[in-house]
C-alpha cells in the first residue's frame, strides 16, 4: 500500500513577518501510524526538499510522543529533509493521499495547481484523501465531474472559527478554513475546540485540530483496509 504525504513550502504568516510551515504533530503522528502499518510513505511538497516548519509546533508545549519519536528517528528526519516536487507525482502511483496541516497549507496548496489536480484524480479514481486542522484548506477548488466542488453535500469539518480566534490569526489568513467548507456547500461540524474529532464522508477523510491528526490517519486506514 502507497500513502502520498502532501506538505506545506509556505513560511510567511501573511504580513506579520513571523514564520509559519506544516505542523509538525499533524505530520508525526499520521506518518508513524502509517510506518508501523507497514505502508509505503512518499513525501511532496510544492518546491520540493525540507518543508518549512512552523516553529510554534516546535514548542515544549506542543510535543507528544509522535513527535518525540520523529525528534530521534534519523531516517525520518532525512526523508523529510528530501520531499520530492509535487508536480513530478503521478496520482496512479498511490492509493491514497493524506494532507498535514499548518498555517502553510492555506496561502500554498490551497491554490496549487498539481494539488487541486491530484485531488481531483485521486476521488475521480476511487482513491480516499485525508486532511487534517488547516489542510482541508486543499479542499477549495478541487471540482467532481459535474463541476460541483468535491464537499458540497459532504460530511466535512476543520480548524474552527473559534480555534483561529483563540491562536490571534483571524485577520492573517487568507480565508478562514470553516467558512470556505460551509459557503463550497459542505455540511460543517466540530467538536469543542482542540478535542479531537475526525469525519469520514464517503473517500473524503478530514479533522478539525492537531489533536485529530492521529484519529484521521487510523480513519483513512480503515477506509483502505
Amino acid at each position: 500500500m502507497k500513502i502520498l504525504m502532501v506538505l506545506t513550502s509556505h513560511d510567511k504568516l501573511g504580513n506579520t513577518g513571523e514564520k509559519t510551515g506544516f505542523w509538525l504533530e499533524e505530520f508525526a503522528a499520521p506518518y508513524y501510524v502509517f510506518k508501523d502499518a507497514g505502508v509505503s510513505i512518499t513525501l511532496v511538497s510544492p518546491l520540493g526538499g525540507q518543508p518549512p516548519l512552523d516553529p510554534k509546533s516546535d514548542d515544549p508545549g506542543s510535543q507528544t510522543p509522535a513527535t518525540l519519536r520523529f525528534k530521534a528517528d534519523a531516517a525520518a528526519q532525512a526523508e523529510l529533509a528530501t520531499t520530492l516536487k509535487l508536480s513530478e507525482i503521478a496520482a496512479a502511483d498511490f492509493d491514497a493521499v493524506f494532507y498535514p496541516g499548518g498555517h502553510g497549507p492555506l496561502w500554498d496548496l490551497a491554490e496549487d495547481a498539481s494539488s487541486i489536480a491530484l485531488i481531483e484524480t485521486m476521488l475521480a479514481a476511487g482513491k480516499p484523501v485525508a486532511a487534517v486542522c488547516h489542510a482541508p484548506a486543499v479542499l477549495r477548488h478541487p471540482k467532481l465531474a459535474d463541476g460541483s466542488s468535491v464537499v458540497h453535500g459532504k460530511q466535512v469539518t476543520g480548524f474552527t472559527n473559534t480555534e483561529e480566534e483563540a491562536v490571534g490569526l483571524t485577520e492573517v489568513v487568507p480565508f478562514l478554513v470553516q467558512d470556505m467548507l460551509t459557503a463550497n456547500g459542505g455540511v460543517y461540524s466540530k467538536a469543542a475546540d482542540w478535542q479531537p474529532y475526525v469525519i469520514t464522508d464517503g473517500l473524503l477523510v478530514t479533522g478539525q485540530n492537531p489533536a485529530s491528526s492521529e484519529p484521521a490517519a487510523h480513519a483513512l486506514m480503515a477506509l483502505l483496509a
